[in-house]
Parts: C-alpha cells; structure tokens; sequence
C-alpha cells in the first residue's frame, strides 16, 4: 500500500512510525484482525470499496485486511517504494513477478535462490515464457543482444548465494531502460537497512521476509515492492492464486521490523569482525565478504551498500572433508539451511543449496565443496570467533 512521505526520518524511525493505518482502540501498532470478511451497513458503502473509490478492509485472502496494510505501509517505507504487497513466501512473491512481467521473456542474471532457478528452468518454459541466464552476471554486450531480441524483464540478486558476488543495480537499469525493460532485484541478503535497488534505478525490489525482515526464524514471508503502475498487474496473480499473507505472520513480520535496523546493524559488524579475523588463517583459503578489501566486488559494495550484511562464506584448504569437520565441531553455529536470524548458521553448499548441481556445474559457478556460509547471528561475536577457531584446530589436530 502506498506509504506517507518522511522527507529525513531514518529507517529506524520510519519502521516505527510510517504507518497510516491506526487501531480504533488506540494500540500503538496495529493487533491482528483475524477477520475473513469485514461487514457493511448498506450497499452503498461496499459498492464504494469494491469499485475502487474508498479503499478498505473487504476480503483477508485478496489482502484488504487493516494489519496487512500496515504491514505493507512499512514495507514500502523502507524501500522508498509508492507500493509494497507482502505474500505468503518468498517464492510466492517471485513467481508472481514472472507470471505478470515476464511474458516477454526473462533474463537472469549471475547467481540466484535455488528455488528461483528451478522455476526458472523447469516451470516458466513449460508456460511458454523464455527464461535466459547470464552465469557471470552482468555481461553487458550478452545483455544487449538479449534486451534487442525483445526481453524485457531483467531479474538478479546482491549480494549473491553463496559467492557474495555483487551486481551493479544502476549500470544494469541503465542499459535496461534503453530497451523498455524492467530490472528486479532480490535484496534479501542486503535487507532495505544496507541497500536499496529503487534508489539505484530499480524498478521492482523483492525479499523473502523470512530471512532477516523476520529475523526470528519463526514466520514464512515475501514482499515485492516498486510503483502502483507495475505492482498493479500483479494484483489478480496475487488474489487468484491465493498468495496474500496471512493477518497473523503480518502482525508477526511488523514486529520483526520494528527492531530491523538494530539487528542489521549487529549483523553489519559481526560478520565484518569475523571475515577480517578468519582472513589469512593458514586454514582457510579465501573469505568471501564484501567488506574486505580483498572481494573483488569491495568498490562497488562501497558504492550502492551501506553495510555489508550478515552473510560471509569461508573456503578451506582442506575441500569437502575439511570443511563438513570443522561444521560438525561448531557449537554455536548450527548446521541448518536458512539464513538472517538471530542465532547463528552454517550451511555447506554442496550438500544444502547446491547439492543438485554438478560437480562441475558447482566449480564453473565458482562454489567449491571446501566452502562452508555462514549466516552470522546476533550473539557476542566474541563467542562466535571462539566457537570457530575451537572448530577449526580440529584439522590441526588430525
């Protein structure tokens, strides 16, 4: 829904105060409403919301629910965006994007969500739509002839999964433009805190809100988020196909946001302490962070982020074996796919988000089995380094 304008409120303030929709009781944020439906006195009044000249709260699964729209006015608030709809997953959010702007055919580019690969590659052809990949992300002379043939939905995600590889958003929207084309982001590993597409020339940011929007591990969200002009065709996809998020995990995803900005902070300079001090550790190969000078994307994560995120990927000397050692030695980081909550993750992509690549489809992506990403939680950083380097004289002492 659309959201107030706060020329100079920061993101903090903004995920507290930019709500427009007010309980009647007077609660400082909006409880649940529970509701299917919603009553009214006389046709008139209804006549006036189902016609499109007074909006409000109709049918919960269309979404016209009050703790949903307040949900969505923060949302939007935090991206700088006219608009934001929020979906009952992530890849709910996706797949509606590509159903409603990728008829023209779709052009992704380098690295993205497994599940988004898939559908990508298995569903959307069999529905007609031509999906394309750019493997090294943005190759501007590939892109070219691909937006010149007509394509005109250009999809990527930065930081990337699990390179931490980074895409220019504004030289992407740049040459997109010139076609006539859309260029959506997936920003999830950024969060709106660190980054934001549609100040950069985006036209569509997405997340999976399950991630660190919820931050707690506890909720299943998605959100796109851009103008009402492009988020409208999106809306019958969304009400037909049943996708709109349930009153109850948006009251849960507004809590979440109300602390985002602390969180994303503490994410921030844990994950940078830990990339600095595991960098140069005779046992690690590389630290792929892009707060490290070293990351070949550092520039460019200087120039369109403002932290560099929770989410660091170490590789070990040792490959496969070395690398599922020092995972079964850590106390504090559990082994679990996910990411962004408060408690920390480790995840080794071989045999989690990648496993059903090939081995060499994995080393042609760059993704080595010696790499284990870690989702750097809200603890003492302190302990989380300790848990590590205990993990790690493992190998040492075998």
């Amino acid at each position: 829904m659309s959201h107030p304008q706060s020329p100079g409120l920061g993101a903090a303030t903004l995920a507290i105060h930019s709500q427009q929709q007010k309980d009647a009781f007077g609660s400082p944020h909006m409880p649940i409403y529970d509701t299917t439906t919603f009553t009214y006195p006389d046709t008139a009044a209804l006549l006036e919301v189902t016609e499109g000249h007074r909006r409000a709260p109709l049918y919960s699964r269309y979404g016209h629910n009050p703790t949903l729209y307040a949900l969505e006015e923060t949302l939007a608030a935090l991206e700088e965006a006219e608009v934001a709809w929020a979906f009952s997953s992530g890849m709910a959010a996706i797949s509606t994007l590509f159903l409603s702007h990728g008829q023209s055919g779709i052009v992704c580019l380098g690295e993205v969500y497994g599940g988004t690969l898939s559908l990508l590659e298995q569903q959307l052809p069999e529905l007609g739509i031509n999906t394309h990949f750019l493997l090294e992300g943005h190759d501007p002379d590939a892109l070219e002839n691909l937006l010149e043939s007509g394509v005109r939905l250009v999809y990527l995600e930065t930081p990337t999964n699990p390179t931490l590889r980074l895409v220019d958003i504004a030289a992407v929207a740049e040459q997109a433009h010139r076609h006539g084309a859309l260029v959506a982001v997936d920003s999830t590993f950024a969060t709106p805190i660190n980054q934001q597409p549609l100040t950069l020339g985006a036209d569509i940011v997405l997340h999976s809100a399950t991630k660190y929007l919820g931050g707690h591990s506890d909720l299943t969200a998605g959100v796109v988020m851009g103008s009402a002009k492009l988020l409208d065709p999106m809306w019958p996809w969304r009400q037909n196909l049943g996708c709109a998020l349930s009153p109850q995990i948006a009251s849960l995803l507004s809590r979440s946001l109300r602390t985002l900005s602390l969180r994303v902070q503490r994410h921030n300079t844990s994950a940078l302490a830990i990339a600095e001090t595991m960098s140069g550790h005779p046992a690690i190969a590389r630290v792929l962070y892009p707060g490290l000078a070293s990351h070949p994307g550092h520039h460019l994560a200087c120039r369109q982020m403002r932290g560099f995120g929770g989410m660091l990927t170490l590789e070990f000397v040792g490959g496969r074996n070395a690398a599922a050692k020092v995972a079964d030695q850590l106390t504090l980081f559990a082994i679990a796919p996910s990411l962004g909550g408060a408690e920390s993750l480790v995840t080794q992509p071989c045999t989690t988000s990648h496993a059903d690549l090939s081995a060499e489809e994995r080393k042609r992506r760059g993704i080595t089995d010696g790499m284990l990403r870690l989702s750097v939680g809200l603890e003492d950083v302190e302990d989380l380094l300790n848990d590590l380097h205990h993990a790690i004289t493992t190998l040492e002492e075998s």
